[in-house]
């Protein structure tokens, strides 16, 4: 069995940053190195924003986004279109959206989708939260930006049967979302292809 040649420290910080997405075994030791050779302008710094982040950062009660305050800056905007919901399965789908500055309504994030495998029920999702925001009144169109997944249009399905009895516009998605692909991979024009082109569900 070969042994480590780096003290557990190094083992710890390679095993965790290789529990982040998009990285194996091999990018964490190589993003470990980098961060190590850099200590004073890159890992330093990088380990203080991640403790304020820790610190500061919620979830908003009102959404579900990511933000320093509660509610989120988006939900506290008067600039923004209150009665335009756009459901989005993740706090990633939300990014991605605002960076293609696509939409000006306010937001509402699942948490998840639907999966009968990973046992996802509707009970651990956002939905009754999401069911009473439209219930309050006020909004008059509700759109499903779910990923063109099994699960995401699953989900979306399960949204609709919930929605339908409040009498409340509901339209998806429709040009340039590929099926199967996700929302944070796509480039800004095709997801404003994708927000222009909605349609009712």
């Amino acid at each position: 069995m070969a042994t480590s040649p780096a003290g557990p420290e190094i083992d710890r910080l390679i095993q965790l940053l290789a529990k982040l997405p998009g990285l194996g075994p091999r990018s964490a030791r190589r993003a470990a190195l980098a961060l190590l050779k850099k200590r004073e302008t890159l890992l330093e710094p990088l380990a203080s924003a991640m403790a304020e982040a820790a610190a500061a950062i919620t979830q908003c009660s009102v959404c579900g986004n990511l933000d320093s305050t509660d509610p989120c800056v988006l939900c506290r905007s008067g600039e923004r279109n209150t009665g335009i919901l756009c459901v989005v399965e993740d706090v990633a789908d939300l990014w991605a959206l605002e960076r293609a500055s696509v939409f000006r309504g306010r937001y509402h994030v699942l948490g998840g989708v639907l999966s009968a495998l990973d046992g996802i029920t509707p009970e651990r999702l956002n939905f009754a939260s999401l069911v009473e925001r439209v219930r309050a009144g006020g909004v008059t169109e509700v759109i499903l930006a779910m990923n063109a997944t099994v699960e995401g249009q699953t989900t979306a399905h399960y949204l609709v049967d919930a929605l339908e009895p409040l009498s409340v516009k509901i339209s998806r998605l429709a040009h340039g979302m590929p099926v199967g692909g996700e929302m944070d991979y796509l480039d800004d024009g095709t997801l404003t292809a994708a927000f222009k082109s909605r349609r009712p569900f």
